[in-house]
């Protein structure tokens, strides 16, 4: 069963908890936004940890080192039938320096032509009910459990 892995960074707002959330690249996501922000994230490689996975992700897809701690925050399972474990980080990041790898997919789906897209291609904070109108509806559950483990004033 297909398993990812990542972070989900938080910080204090003027109106109480942020989170960043990112948008996923390509022409999939291209004209989607409500309900498409989802944490940065991918794939555990064999033999990989679960943090280890969610800290190189979060290079991967912001540009960054996540070198803080991390609190877990469990797991949720997709509508597909992927898994997706987080943990949360307390860490300000600049969402216009945020660096996203890129990768290669086909498209159109079966054509046999491919394109390098970036993994993503925006991060935004997002206030705590902002988020949960933006996310993926599964991922939404992340959220209680940052403020249930973290605090609401979680920073």
């Amino acid at each position: 069963m297909k398993r990812s892995a990542g972070v989900l960074l938080h910080r204090p707002g003027a109106q109480g908890l942020e989170v960043l959330l990112v948008h996923p690249g390509g022409p999939f996501w291209r004209n989607k936004d409500v309900g498409a922000w989802q944490l940065p994230k991918g794939m555990v490689e064999p033999g990989e940890d679960d943090e280890t996975a969610a800290r190189r992700e979060a290079a991967e897809e912001l540009g960054i080192r996540v070198a803080v701690p991390l609190t877990p925050l469990g797991e949720v399972r997709q509508s597909g039938g992927k898994t997706v474990v987080a943990f949360a980080a307390s860490l300000d990041l600049d969402p216009a320096k945020v660096v996203s790898n890129t990768v290669e997919i086909a498209w159109p789906p079966r054509s046999g032509r491919t394109m390098t897209i970036p993994e993503v291609d925006q991060a935004r904070w997002f206030g705590l009910d902002q988020a949960r109108t933006m996310m993926l509806v599964s991922q939404a559950p992340f959220l209680d459990r940052l403020i249930e483990r973290c605090g609401a004033d979680a920073g």
